[in-house]
């Protein structure tokens, strides 16, 4: 008898053969595009030391790097800790059956989750500089952490709302059954339940948020990560190293978030017995491109 995988026929001689093939070609072509590259870049001679020996000094560090790194953290933080709340009532209340409690919260989370998020900076910088007496030193924050809130807290919403339809249909009957409220419901059956298969959508989207950050430095001139680039590059001509140092300390910054993220799931996997069901990102790319979530039943 063959032995068969559970999805497909495991693969005989001569594919293992061609998959093997089809590995070593991808691998040289790979390794000559970055031969290639390397090739460019020392031609044009920015693999010479001095580009990046500035990176080995202190002051570069103290003086750019680190305060753009609390910066991109400060306006993070500040963002996550107000849209992951205001996220969660306004998915809870986009599952309300009252009209007057659904529709509202149906109208913000589609007004924001159509908007471009540098948009919404734009818009927070104006009106904050015409309506405020908010300082112009520190608008810059305000502002990003404005458009970072309404965007995904809206997006949120939505991770919230498939979260808690992606339940099956008998939690909900079970309680109901047993007498409870609509808000006992929510509170102590539906939301510890979902919480677990929100947390992958829910880390993507704060991935998002750090990056989305530099939007803040580009354009509102906000002291960010990415920000520190221009800085550097004016006062050691070194461009592209700034550019390739900066993008690993995003790489590590996300790579610690979703490290951190992955723990706690797996903690709370251990501490309870779920459902099984997980949203995966691809759920949050259908919400931030408008697209409809699926629940058990079709369509909500």
């Amino acid at each position: 008898m063959s032995n068969l995988s559970v999805l497909y026929d495991a693969p005989g001689p001569r594919a293992r053969r061609r998959n093997l093939l089809i590995a070593v070609v991808f691998l040289v072509v790979l390794a000559l595009g970055a031969w290639w590259v390397l090739g460019v870049l020392d031609e044009k001679g920015q693999l010479a030391w001095e580009k990046w020996e500035p990176f080995t000094q202190s002051n570069v560090w103290t003086t750019f790097i680190l305060p753009g790194i609390e910066g991109t953290l400060t306006a993070a933080a500040l963002s996550m800790v107000i849209a992951l709340p205001l996220g969660a009532v306004l998915g809870i209340g986009r599952l309300s059956e009252h009209a007057w409690v659904r529709v509202p919260a149906g109208a913000v989370v589609e007004f924001f989750r159509a908007i471009p998020v540098l948009l919404l900076m734009l818009f927070a910088n104006e009106a904050y500089a015409m309506w405020t007496d908010i300082d112009r030193d520190v608008r810059p924050l305000y502002a990003v952490v404005t458009g970072l809130v309404l965007y995904n807290a809206s997006v949120l919403a939505e991770v919230v709302r498939a979260g808690v339809l992606s339940l099956p249909r008998g939690q909900t009957d079970a309680a109901k059954a047993i007498g409870m409220r609509k808000g006992q419901l929510m509170v102590f059956v539906l939301l510890p339940q979902a919480v677990t298969a929100m947390l992958p959508a829910i880390v993507s989207q704060l991935v998002v948020i750090v990056k989305d950050t530099a939007l803040g430095g580009a354009i509102l001139s906000y002291d960010e990560l990415m920000g520190s680039v221009g800085l550097i590059d004016g006062n050691f001509a070194n461009l592209l190293a700034a550019f390739a140092v900066v993008g690993v300390i995003y790489v590590l910054l996300n790579f610690l978030l979703t490290s951190f993220a992955s723990w706690l799931e797996n903690r709370i996997r251990r501490g309870k017995r779920g459902t099984g069901a997980v949203l995966s990102t691809t759920v949050t790319e259908e919400m931030n491109a408008g697209g409809e979530v699926q629940g058990p039943g079709g369509p909500r």
